[in-house]
């Protein structure tokens, strides 16, 4: 079984057991967390597709870790205009493990 949820903005493809890299939650590590806003659900052939939601439909998580991501380096430059800027970014993410899926 697996189902698609909407969380920070994007949409993942989860099913039981997987672990994944999300928008940070605010969400202690050990604390489970229930994502709602389920797009589709998926057994076999057989699929739910919501419009825009699945009612009834959930997935349960348990928060493995939170962090950051590595860096990413932004740098612009004009040629011949004397200018350069160098720039760094760390995105946090919360990592979760997918416990259940409830497909109504």
């Amino acid at each position: 079984m697996y189902a698609v949820v909407k969380t920070g903005g994007k949409q993942y493809k989860v099913a039981a057991g997987e672990k994944l890299k999300i928008e940070q939650i605010a969400a202690n590590v050990g604390s489970e967390i229930v994502l709602s806003e389920v797009l589709a659900v998926g057994n076999g052939s057989e699929i739910k597709v919501g419009a825009p939601l699945v009612a009834g439909a959930s997935v349960k998580a348990t928060v493995v870790a939170q962090g950051r991501h590595d860096k990413v380096r932004i740098f612009k430059m004009r040629r011949r205009k004397h200018y350069q800027k160098r720039q760094g970014h760390r995105q946090n993410f919360t990592e979760i493990e997918i416990s259940s899926i409830v497909g109504a």
